[in-house]
């Protein structure tokens, strides 16, 4: 008997998270056009057995977890006569129901030809083990009591075009939610690259630098405050290499400054267009022959996604870095709006903000601007709302400020910015 939530052991669970890789399989072919009613092959009985997993967990704490979807019909040149996404949701509401923090893999598969719907395409990296993420994070945190709500998705239609993805970004800002971070894990359960090269000592998350969203303006005085290395995306990025540093026996976070691969995408992409923070896990080194491929041998080597190629005690480590960055941001209160700073011809700089409902604290950091990680800061008090900084320069110095809850889980920092201009 696989654990549930109330008996969870402390961290992820290699045989847990390979037992649900292989369930993925089963289903053939996740295709997201492949047959939605057949009740054992093919994406519809994916969903519903990852709905069903999510109400199993969800009655361990009492209902815990509200499993619901979304859908939409989308048209475009791997959908040509349409066809209708869904995501599968479950939703563990905090005690700000309305700031989210979601956690997604996407559920369909593909092989060669994107249009093949009927072949058998495993998808057991790509991205069954994402979702496999997905529902451990779930097994772990379901039942504890957080500030914000928690979102576990399984995302359809990544392979036609991050459909389902753009489906949950557009229903967020249709639902008028706050988002704290976007976690989305894509392609995170291999070792052994294309070229023989083991890598199991780390994995890369994604960030984007210059935000997606600003416009040109926007960039321009991005460029001036010297902030590409500080956007909600890259600070995400960097918290999240700050907690997997503190797990004993971790592997390290390897925070690569740019959205994706070199011309390639993921689901967190229309997050960030809507300017959602939002990073893409994804392994240390890539097998390119499993991944979108058919089942054969050729020239002596293997091509197909399939599960014997996976590296499951890997994969729990990658869904413990994925946990604990959860926990910590949904235990945190929100991070500061804006701060501005003051401090052009002066030895000192002065920094102030709005205050952020149900924090504790704040915590003022910053760095020399030849340095890409905070290295001072802070601590000020729930009804500090501005601060002081004798001695530090604002021309050599990036200022941040994040929130700090009761116990001292920390939000994402916010990166300083100039202060309006008086007229």
């Amino acid at each position: 008997m696989l654990p549930s939530a109330a008996s969870a052991q402390a961290g992820p669970d290699p045989a847990r998270l390979k037992a649900n890789v292989e369930k993925l399989v089963s289903f053939g072919t996740r295709h997201t056009l492949s047959d939605p009613n057949n009740p054992k092959r093919g994406i519809g009985a994916a969903r519903r057995w990852f709905g069903d997993e999510m109400k199993r967990t969800g009655r361990s704490c009492g209902n815990c977890l509200q499993v619901t979807t979304i859908e939409r019909v989308f048209t475009n040149e791997r959908v040509p006569k349409g066809g209708n996404v869904v995501d599968v949701l479950a939703i563990q509401p905090g005690s700000e129901p309305n700031r989210v923090v979601i956690i997604q893999g996407h559920i369909d598969s593909r092989v060669t030809d994107v249009m093949n719907t009927t072949s058998d395409a495993p998808g057991a990296n790509d991205d069954a083990s994402g979702v496999s993420v997905v529902l451990e994070a779930a097994r772990l945190l379901a039942g504890k009591k957080f500030k914000a709500t928690i979102v576990y998705a399984a995302l359809s239609g990544e392979e036609q075009g991050l459909l389902g993805a753009q489906l949950l970004a557009d229903t967020v800002k249709q639902r008028g939610w706050t988002i704290s971070a976007v976690l989305n894990n894509d392609i995170v359960g291999n070792t052994m690259g294309q070229n023989g090269q083991r890598v199991a000592d780390r994995v890369r998350v994604f960030s984007e630098g210059i935000r997606a969203i600003e416009d040109q303006p926007g960039q321009l005085n991005r460029r001036a405050i010297g902030g590409e290395d500080d956007g909600p995306s890259r600070a995400l990025a960097k918290a999240v290499d700050k907690v997997a540093g503190a797990i004993p026996g971790g592997i390290d976070v390897m925070v690569v400054r740019r959205p994706d691969r070199f011309g390639r995408g993921g689901d967190h992409e229309p997050f960030l267009k809507l300017g959602y923070p939002a990073v893409r896990f994804s392994v240390g080194i890539e097998n390119y022959t499993q991944q979108h491929q058919d089942l054969r041998t050729d020239g002596g080597i293997e091509y197909g996604d399939t599960v014997d190629k996976m590296d499951f005690p890997y994969l729990a480590k990658v869904a413990a870095i994925n946990v604990a960055t959860l926990s910590r941001l949904a235990a945190a209160p929100a991070a500061p709006a804006t701060v501005s700073l003051n401090g052009a011809l002066s030895a000192d700089t002065t920094g102030s903000w709005a205050a952020v409902p149900g924090a504790s604290g704040y915590r003022v950091r910053w760095r020399r601007n030849d340095k890409q990680d905070w290295t001072d800061q802070r601590d000020l008090p729930a009804a500090a709302t501005e601060v002081l900084l004798k001695d530090v320069i604002v021309d050599d110095n990036f200022i941040g400020v994040s929130a700090l809850s009761a116990d001292g889980a920390e939000s994402l920092v916010t990166f300083g910015e100039r202060a309006p201009r008086r007229r």
